[in-house]
C-alpha cells in the first residue's frame, strides 16, 4: 500500500510547495519600488518554492512507472497539483511583483495585470484537461504547464534580483506581460512536442 501511494505523496509535496508559494506571496504588503524592504525576499522564497514543486513533479511520474504504481487517480491528482503549482502560483507571484504597481508605469497597467494573472492559469487548466483526454500520451499538444510555469518563475526570480538591485523598470513589467501572454497562447496552441 505504501509503495503504491509513494508517487502520490511526491505529487502532494508538489502541491504543498505550490500552496506555500501562494501563501508567502499573499502575505507580502504592497511592494514599493522606492524602498524594496523585507517583503521582496518573500517573493524570492516563493519562487524557490515553485522550483521545489518542479523537482517533486519531475520525479513523481518516474517513480510511479518504476514501482508499477501508475493509476488514474495519480494522473488526475498530478494535473490538479500542477495547476496550482505551475499555473496559479507563478501568476500570483508575477502579479504581486510586476502588476500590483504597473499603473505607476502606464495607465490601466493594473487591469492588464489582472487579465494576464487570470489568463495564465486558465490556459494551463485547458492544457491539462486536454492532455488528460488525449489518447496519444507520447506527445504534448501545446507546451506543458510545468514548462510554462517554470519559465515564468525564472523570470520572476530574475526580476526579484533586479528589484533588489534597484534596476527594476517598466521594461521588466512589459517583458513579463509579453511572456505571460505568449506562454498562455503556447499552452493552448496545437503545437506538437514529443515527450522526453
Amino acid at each position: 500500500m505504501i509503495r503504491k501511494n509513494l508517487p502520490n505523496l511526491l505529487t502532494l509535496a508538489n502541491l504543498s510547495f505550490g500552496v506555500l508559494a501562494i501563501l508567502v506571496t499573499s502575505s507580502t504588503d504592497k511592494i514599493s519600488l522606492n524602498k524594496p524592504g523585507d517583503d521582496i525576499s518573500l517573493i524570492y522564497f516563493s519562487c524557490l518554492f515553485v522550483m521545489a514543486a518542479a523537482v517533486f513533479d519531475r520525479f513523481d511520474g518516474k517513480l510511479a512507472r518504476k514501482l508499477d504504481a501508475t493509476s488514474d487517480l495519480g494522473k488526475q491528482l498530478d494535473s490538479l497539483c500542477d495547476l496550482i503549482s505551475f499555473g496559479v502560483a507563478p501568476a500570483v507571484i508575477a502579479w504581486k511583483l510586476h502588476f500590483s504597481h504597473a499603473s505607476l508605469f502606464f495607465p490601466a497597467g493594473w487591469l492588464i495585470g489582472y487579465l494576464l494573472a487570470l489568463a495564465f492559469p486558465i490556459a494551463g487548466a485547458i492544457r491539462l484537461a486536454r492532455f488528460n483526454l488525449q489518447e496519444d500520451q507520447d506527445c504534448f499538444y501545446g507546451i506543458p504547464i510545468t514548462l510554462a510555469g517554470s519559465v515564468l518563475t525564472l523570470v520572476n526570480l530574475v526580476n526579484t534580483f533586479m528589484f533588489l538591485k534597484m534596476r527594476f523598470s517598466m521594461v521588466n513589467v512589459i517583458v513579463c506581460m509579453v511572456l505571460m501572454a505568449l506562454l498562455s497562447i503556447l499552452m493552448v496552441s496545437r503545437l506538437q512536442l514529443r515527450k522526453i
